[in-house]
């Protein structure tokens, strides 16, 4: 999977991503961007929030649970720049029983994103230049 990021303006990126996929990265008026979208660690946050929810939906379809409704709040604390630390909020149907509130919770924990951010995973990031 290939994710392009090309300067727009400033600190807006246009952000392809394959599959058709476009969005707009940028950075706030108070970190000298002009808020075009959302921050790189604002995505982050999103992509957490999205990825536990699809992941308890996706466990709860196969489990044949009823699911509607669900939502993931991720509230995100910094240091400077750099988020510290991530509170993930599952409001979730009251009809669920215990055991199956508790195996969503479980569930959620283990969304890929989850565990990349935890260090889970032996994610491996290599840097090289090319010139254009």
């Amino acid at each position: 999977m290939l994710v392009v990021a090309r300067r727009r303006e400033g600190f807006a990126h246009d952000v392809e991503i394959e599959g058709g996929h476009k969005m707009v990265i940028d950075e706030p008026p108070a970190s000298g961007g002009t808020d075009l979208g959302p921050s790189p660690t604002r995505v982050m946050a999103a992509a957490l929030a999205s990825c536990t929810a699809i992941t308890m939906e996706m466990y709860a379809q196969r489990k044949e649970w009823p699911l509607e409704d669900v939502e993931v709040r991720v509230e995100t604390h910094y240091e400077g720049p750099t988020p510290r630390r991530f509170d993930v909020t599952l409001r979730l149907p009251k009809e669920l029983s215990e055991e199956q509130l508790e195996r969503l919770k479980t569930i959620a924990e283990r969304c890929p994103v989850h565990k990349a951010l935890r260090g889970e995973t032996n994610v491996s990031i290599t840097d090289r230049v090319e010139l254009i």
